[in-house]
């Protein structure tokens, strides 16, 4: 992807679901150098909210920084294919939330989504129960 991309690693939780619930965004260069961490509460919701609004709030940052490309990586597979086409997305929850991400997402130049192991995703998922402590 070269100049211009930024790498988001995304991550949204929800103690109980629904439940109180966090995002967490990890955003670096290709090369690994970070760039910005972000660690956010957002109120009770569901955990599959919670993962689209971390990946709107890592576009909405993207975005601010310039980026013109990002690789995107999460541990849902459901947002990825949802993303993606391969799954449609049937919850009226999910539905304006989709919409808003993939109309975000006609901003940059080239974008892919990636589903990792949780354990690949290590970063934002510390930052999602990093916010969450903090809350108690």
């Amino acid at each position: 992807m070269g100049e211009g991309t930024l790498v988001l690693h995304i991550d949204g939780g929800a103690r109980g679901n629904p439940g109180a619930a966090a995002i967490g965004v990890v955003i670096s260069r290709p090369d690994g150098e970070l760039v910005e961490e972000l660690a956010e509460t957002i109120g009770v919701t569901t955990n599959n909210e919670a993962e689209y609004r971390a990946l709107l709030r890592a576009l909405e940052r993207a975005t601010e920084l310039g980026a013109r490309r990002i690789r995107i990586f999460n541990d849902s597979e459901l947002i990825a294919r949802q993303l993606t086409g391969a799954y449609r997305v049937k919850h009226a929850t999910m539905k304006p939330l989709h919409a808003e991400a993939m109309a975000r997402l006609t901003r940059f130049k080239e974008w892919s989504i990636e589903s990792v192991p949780r354990a690949r995703n290590a970063d934002a998922d510390a930052l999602v129960n990093r916010a969450l402590d903090a809350r108690s």
